[in-house]
């Protein structure tokens, strides 16, 4: 099929215009519901994470057990370990998950499952709109920056509802979620639109399905491993207040004492961002496929082309870092942020601010 022989179909895009602007009013209520849950969930069951943190002072964890010897004489003598209390790498506390957003009270899980009710609808909703842009025109809804940002927002709700329905304790991304795809929507709907249109010859392949579906996906799960990625720093910085036998602030009680331990959200980034890092590298593969067809070369260092392998190389880097004894815990979450960040530039800075062959795409 000729791509650039269909014509457009105004009033389906008219159509999905709507649909995304109603998207965007839900996730809103969304957001809403998100906050009150956060807010009214009961703080009185919050601070068992800190009990378990800390006994009289200092947590039980830190006071190594003593050890039984042999004298010289076949009798036993016991001695004690100092008490020493070491920083700990990540995944060593023995820390439990907190409570959740809504703290474990029936209020704020009430509005927590509206919140979720909400987010399912304006998914469906935008989903719609995805849908109706791309019978606009007969084509992938990807065509240009508006495209792909009003699908990456679909796509990235989509795989935090998928983990919901596997039964995973994600629900403390709700919120930031939300708050990034209305960001994300307003971005595209006002800065980034484009008029739907047909694609440039270029862009007429088969491979345009294959490859920035495959990017568009692996951005969604990237950023997923992002959050979970920040919300480790600021959770393991509460839990080393806790450990020193500090006291964190009114915001770390109410707000972080709900997340799962330091722990969980350092092992759940690393797992979703080691499981799509090799489809990234095919990602990047079928993209000099690509090249080789359109333009009679697989590599030509152009932008898009040399951000996108960067990215992959930072990841690379976590991933190997995240594996290396020295580099666990912070200094690696520091490099997932980082390639995210690179991703990021990639998808925004190059196409805004930097001239290449990927410019016909538009903004």
């Amino acid at each position: 099929m000729n791509l650039a022989a269909a014509t457009t179909n105004e009033s389906l895009a008219n159509i999905s215009n709507t649909l995304i602007y109603s998207a965007m009013a839900v996730y809103t209520l969304a957001f809403l519901a998100h906050i009150a849950e956060w807010t009214l969930g009961s703080r009185s069951k919050v601070g068992r994470t800190a009990a378990a943190l800390t006994a009289t002072g200092r947590p039980a964890a830190a006071v190594p057990p003593a050890v039984q010897v042999k004298d010289a004489a076949g009798g036993t003598v016991v001695l004690d370990k100092p008490r020493v209390v070491v920083r700990a790498a990540a995944g060593s506390r023995d820390v439990p998950d907190g409570p959740g957003a809504a703290g474990g009270t029936e209020q704020g899980d009430l509005y927590g499952r509206i919140a979720i009710s909400l987010t399912v609808l304006a998914f469906l909703i935008a989903a719609g709109g995805v849908l109706a842009r791309a019978l606009s025109v007969q084509r992938v809804p990807w065509g240009n920056m508006y495209e792909f940002s009003i699908t990456f927002s679909t796509v990235a709700v989509g795989v935090y509802l998928a983990l919901l329905l596997a039964k995973k304790n994600i629900r403390w991304l709700g919120l930031p979620l939300v708050t990034t795809v209305l960001l994300d929507l307003g971005l595209a709907t006002t800065v980034l639109y484009t008029a739907s249109d047909q694609l440039v010859p270029a862009l007429d392949s088969y491979w345009l399905v294959i490859h920035v579906s495959t990017a568009i996906f692996c951005g969604a799960v990237f950023y997923v491993g992002a959050v979970a990625t920040l919300m480790y720093l600021l959770r393991d910085s509460y839990e080393t207040k806790l450990y020193g036998g500090g006291t964190p602030g009114r915001f770390a009680n109410s707000v972080l004492s709900r997340l799962p331990s330091a722990a969980s959200l350092d092992k759940f980034a690393y797992r979703v961002n080691a499981a799509v890092f090799p489809l990234w590298t095919f990602t990047i593969i079928a993209g000099a496929i690509w090249a080789g067809d359109a333009w009679g070369r697989y590599w030509g260092w152009d932008p898009k082309e040399v951000w996108s392998f960067i990215t992959w190389v930072a990841y690379a880097c976590y991933l190997h870092a995240r594996a290396t004894a020295g580099w666990k815990g912070r200094k690696a979450a520091y490099l997932a942020l980082l390639a995210f960040g690179c991703w990021l530039f990639n998808y925004y800075g190059v196409n805004i601010f930097v001239t290449g062959k990927h410019s016909y795409a538009g903004v």
